[in-house]
């Protein structure tokens, strides 16, 4: 099995070929571009992420059904190795949800990209029990594993939805490898020892994933990606940071690569 590690464009500062330089020299494989803070054309935008020896995902909403062609059509022109989606919304009934993911997986097959569909709050996929509905209904449904989200949504380490876990674990093509607590998307620091059964559960749930892409000699895309505030967590009153996120990011790699391996 191969990991390739992607560095999200999210929170960089800089021009843009100053971050590319940046993020190719840590020695990340790829980067993970959010299409709405893209200025240059698709094909501009990637030779230029290419001429960096960088690998692309591509990123997005889409919050309606109608806008599921064109906007995967867009995505598609970046020729980028995975799409990642935010795809509806939280609010959608399942009759709705169902519509949306038909359309989505026939746009997507037709493309003939991976798609994956993200774990988070406010989308279709923002509960573990309502992702194992949708993985029901439709066996080509692919995921990006963010569980940051579902630990916030929880509001705890959703033991006990095993079922749920595993069949996500089986369908996930992507991860998002930022640890959640209790109480929020993004834990201050994963490096800090009060956070380590956090970190320790989401890494477990990492190394399964890995595990059933190992078994089928799949390449597996791994992005640590936490953010800047209000994700990153601010001192009172002077909106401080209080880490560096180039650095936990970095240290998200280096974990990634000792916990999941590179053969």
């Amino acid at each position: 099995m191969t990991l390739l590690v992607f560095k999200a464009l999210w929170g960089m500062t800089g021009g843009l070929e100053q971050q590319l330089e940046q993020i190719a020299g840590a020695g990340y494989e790829g980067v993970e571009a959010w299409i709405e803070g893209i200025a240059l054309p698709p094909q501009t935008f990637r030779r230029l992420v290419a001429s960096y020896d960088l690998k692309l995902i591509i990123a997005g909403p889409i919050n309606h059904k109608a806008d599921i062609e064109p906007i995967l059509q867009h995505f598609a022109a970046f020729e980028p190795l995975k799409i990642n989606l935010h795809s509806g919304r939280d609010s959608f009934t399942h009759d709705e949800g169902c519509a949306f993911f038909e359309t989505a997986l026939t746009v997507q097959t037709a493309l003939g990209l991976p798609v994956a569909h993200e774990t988070h709050r406010g989308r279709l996929l923002f509960t573990p029990w309502d992702t194992a509905f949708y993985l029901r209904q439709f066996p080509e449904l692919c995921l990006t594993a963010d569980y940051s989200h579902w630990v916030n949504v929880c509001e705890r380490l959703p033991d006990d939805q095993q079922a749920a876990l595993e069949a996500a674990n089986q369908r996930a093509i992507h991860i998002h490898g930022r640890v959640g607590y209790e109480e929020g998307p993004q834990v201050p620091d994963p490096r800090a020892l009060e956070y380590a059964a956090q970190v320790a559960w989401h890494e477990q749930q990492w190394q399964r994933i890995q595990a059933n892409h190992a078994a089928l000699d799949e390449t597996l895309t791994f992005t640590p990606e936490y953010g800047p505030p209000p994700y990153l967590h601010t001192l009172p009153y002077t909106n401080v940071p209080v880490a560096d996120l180039w650095t936990i990011c970095l240290y998200g790699m280096e974990r990634a690569r000792l916990t999941l391996g590179t053969e």
